[in-house]
């Protein structure tokens, strides 16, 4: 697995705020199951809050909704075909685990694994809005622990070290890109 160092949670909106596609993972009753999710962001600091859409149709929304929780894990470049593979598999058929060859490590808080080899992980408990869940199939996730691996992301920003470890972003068709490089715009 990655190096894994806190981030403190009211810096965890960070971690989403630039858009990647990011790999829901989610735990109940002895099942797991890993799905991309290309429709989530950050929604507040403290508490710091996140939206994701899960489909009815998932078995990822099975169990989130069993049991009130999910990891937001935020793959990197190397990680793009896995991402299309859970994002195309159903976990239904099979463990996808298994079948893409992802590893899953403990959660801190939450019975959701983290997925190995990411950049960033968020532990989430999921603030129960029935309407907007049945309606938009949006979920909101109060974010519960927050890590990030060093080498990407510390002191609060993100510092890519190379190519294949930058954040993706989901197009279409397989097509991902992955985020470019920082840079800053000071007020005159």
């Amino acid at each position: 697995m990655s190096s894994r160092q806190a981030v403190p949670l009211p810096k965890a909106y960070r971690l989403l705020n630039h858009g990647p596609t990011v790999l829901v993972s989610s735990a109940h009753g002895g099942r797991r199951n890993v799905m991309a999710a290309a429709w989530n962001m950050a929604l507040d600091f403290d508490p710091p809050k996140v939206a994701v859409v899960i489909d009815k149709s998932t078995l990822t929304r099975e169990l989130v909704e069993a049991s009130g929780e999910f990891v937001l894990n935020v793959p990197s470049r190397l990680q793009a075909a896995l991402t299309l593979a859970v994002g195309t598999k159903s976990g239904r058929e099979a463990d996808k685990f298994s079948i893409v060859g992802v590893g899953g490590t403990p959660a801190a808080i939450v019975g959701a694994p983290l997925i190995e080899g990411c950049l960033a992980w968020l532990e989430c408990r999921v603030i129960p809005e029935p309407h907007i869940q049945q309606a938009y199939d949006l979920f909101l996730g109060q974010v519960v622990a927050a890590w990030a691996d060093p080498a990407a992301f510390s002191d609060g920003r993100w510092h890519f070290p190379d190519q294949q470890q930058r954040s993706i972003h989901y197009l279409s068709g397989g097509t991902f890109f992955a985020t470019g490089d920082s840079f800053e715009v000071r007020q005159p």
